[in-house]
């Protein structure tokens, strides 16, 4: 008998998990030769969920992992990595919008022999259409500058194998990118299609615009890969063409006595040339960032407690 760990990091909500524990469990009585544990990391939750989580561990297989305080998603997603047992594990979100009734899928595509298992949405319901618009454009951008394949509409809920897991949890990234993690280490990988469902209960948690959306993004682009960096190179090529074309331009007036006296010309120049300047430096600003973080040797995350089912 195999264990699945089923891996769950969330903030305040208390009116989906119940919700959820049950219908895992009800998916998890189809699949035979597999028992399951659920990992509920609790990034300091204000509401009911501990106690609600506490009540359900009575009849579920429920482990709790309280953190010291608020470190955000990624922080608790590797605290749950790291806390579970199975021989196989699958994240999702507690807001239901990902169907735990796709697990016998995922868990047959594993069975198959692939060590990760994604799920990819071909429709998201509850959701705009200029939030949809963003989201496709962002993912385009990540997979594009990325040195990695990363699957376009393919978000956090997937398959790890303990195999795969175990490389994945040997990285010593400080802000890591697990959906990039699952694919940086390799292994046979393969995809379930699903359509996302609407929120369960209460408001998200990731509003579009929000620093959790924005941060997830830059993490994504300057992950995988250098080419950013490169921007500043092939502005600055840009600049001396269109510096020298306005050069030859200027000389041209003024040799044929054309040359009008005025300051539209200077101040166009300098913005446009500090827009680029500014531009580039925020680029290497945020790789030195990335640096930074990771030379403190800070810890990314601290648990308060852990309260096991056994």
């Amino acid at each position: 008998m195999k264990l699945l760990s089923i891996v769950f990091s969330f903030r305040n909500e208390e009116g989906n998990i119940e919700p959820l524990v049950k219908r895992i469990a009800t998916t998890m009585e189809k699949i035979e030769n597999w028992k399951y544990e659920l990992v509920f990391v609790n990034d300091d939750s204000t509401d009911k969920s501990e106690k609600i989580l506490l009540d359900l561990q009575k009849n579920y297989p429920i482990k709790l992992i309280n953190m010291s305080r608020n470190f955000g998603i990624d922080p608790c997603v590797l605290a749950g990595f790291r806390n579970s047992s199975g021989d196989a594990i699958i994240y999702l979100h507690t807001d239901q919008q990902d169907p735990p009734e796709i697990i016998p899928d995922l868990i047959k595509k594993h069975e198959e022999g692939n060590e990760i298992v994604h799920t990819v949405r071909t429709k998201r319901k509850g959701e705009g259409k200029f939030r949809m618009f963003l989201t496709k454009i962002a993912y385009k951008i990540i997979d594009t500058v990325s040195d990695i394949n990363l699957p376009i509409q393919a978000g956090d809920y997937k398959l790890i194998s303990k195999k795969a897991l175990n490389e994945i949890l040997k990285q010593k990234e400080f802000r890591p990118y697990v959906r990039g993690l699952s694919v940086w280490v390799g292994f046979k990988q393969d995809f379930v299609y699903y359509e996302r469902e609407a929120r369960g209960e209460g408001e998200s948690k990731m509003p579009l615009l929000s620093a959790g959306p924005i941060t997830d993004f830059i993490n994504g682009v300057t992950s995988y890969s250098l080419k950013p960096l490169y921007v500043g190179i092939i502005f600055g090529l840009i600049s001396m063409i269109i510096s020298f074309l306005l050069i030859i331009y200027a000389l041209y007036l003024k040799f044929n006595n054309l040359a009008i006296p005025g300051s539209t010309s200077i101040v166009i120049s300098i913005s446009f040339f500090s827009g680029i300047i500014l531009f580039t430096l925020g680029i290497l600003g945020i790789y030195l960032a990335r640096i930074f973080e990771q030379t403190k040797g800070r810890e990314q995350y601290v648990i308060k407690e852990i309260k096991d089912y056994k």
